[in-house]
């Protein structure tokens, strides 16, 4: 009896491995550009490297696919075009071709855009806003643990970074935000940099992510007053190292 339930097993496991599903529906994020930026700490070179593009969201059943840049969201009309392909129409009969093959999706290399390669988000909530699966999952890999702070306001505190943008433990911050494209990023350049805010008053910061050290620097505006702002490191505020 034992035998025959390990066989029924097997001939599960086999069929199973055997169909592989063709359905692209759900929530599709870049993790590409979030493992390059946990390995090298730089984060625009990351999103210019493997985006721009971060998150697909796909409803085959409504016809629809929707895509977040960081900065801008886009929805269009989806059309299976046979053999795991499918295009997606936005407005002004601009294109995009995808494809899912082997688990991954591909945004097909266009007039528009390089080749980009997206992984299934294990968080699959319905009615999730655009672009917040890709974010938390960024916070959590690329920020992610606890943080000694070992220079700086608070020294010797600990300080925890959580994934829908909360911070705890840096003094005068209650929430953060990576800047991942947009006016954030024209405004810091070739720097990182991040949003801190406590209740309703915020600032940008710039930081340096090396290893298991994070430098935050405060952001010194270069333009002139009439001028979009042209952020540069200014002095060191914080050392953080993570444990």
């Amino acid at each position: 009896m034992r035998l025959l339930s390990l066989l029924l097993c097997s001939a599960l496991l086999v069929g199973c491995a055997g169909t592989p599903s063709n359905d692209p529906s759900g929530t599709w994020i870049n993790q590409a550009a979030i493992d390059a930026a946990r390995e090298s700490g730089r984060l625009r070179e990351a999103l210019l490297a493997y985006g721009p593009n971060l998150e697909w969201q796909i409803d085959p059943e409504r016809q629809q696919a929707s895509y977040s840049n960081g900065f801008e969201l886009a929805e269009g009309r989806l059309q299976a075009a046979g053999d795991g392909r499918w295009q997606v129409t936005f407005y002004g009969d601009y294109q995009e071709q995808l494809s899912l093959h082997g688990g991954q999706l591909t945004q097909v290399a266009s007039g528009y855009w390089p080749e980009q390669r997206f992984a299934r988000s294990a968080d699959q909530s319905n009615g999730a806003p655009l672009g917040s699966s890709f974010e938390q999952a960024l916070y959590r890999d690329y920020l992610g643990g606890d943080w000694l702070i070992a220079e700086g306001l608070g020294q010797g505190g600990l300080v925890r970074f959580a994934a829908d943008g909360q911070i705890q433990g840096l003094p005068g911050a209650e929430r953060f935000a990576l800047c991942l494209a947009g006016d954030c990023a024209a405004m810091s350049g070739e720097h990182d940099s991040l949003w801190l805010q406590a209740g309703d008053q915020g600032s940008p910061w710039l930081f340096v992510h090396e290893g298991d050290q994070l430098r935050i620097f405060e952001a010194h505006n270069r333009a002139q007053f009439d001028e979009m702002p042209e952020y540069q490191p200014g002095p060191q505020r914080w050392l953080l190292r993570r444990r």
